[in-house]
């Protein structure tokens, strides 16, 4: 894959994933999808999951707004922010 080629929707939700089985080590042998719900079903308190929005942004070059992170409940909602600030 070229170095500036767009991720498709699956590679950004894979990547997502293995940071958040990196980040979150309880979780690591836990099946996420995109509709895991981020906060209680992955049971991440709120400091680990300020550090996987961080990593998200790190592996993925974007900032996603911090006013905006309250707004994503579902691990498909951080696909989604990766997608649109990606651009």
């Amino acid at each position: 894959m070229a170095e500036n080629a767009p991720l498709s929707r699956q590679e950004v939700t894979e990547k997502i994933i293995k940071l958040v089985h990196a980040y979150v080590p309880e979780l690591e042998n836990e099946e996420l999808t995109e509709e895991t719900v981020v906060n209680r079903d992955m049971g991440i308190d709120s400091m680990n999951f300020i550090l996987v929005i961080c990593k998200i942004e790190g592996e993925f070059s974007v900032k996603i707004p911090q006013e905006e992170w309250d707004h994503y409940s579902r691990l498909g909602d951080l696909v989604d922010a990766v997608l649109k600030y990606k651009k």
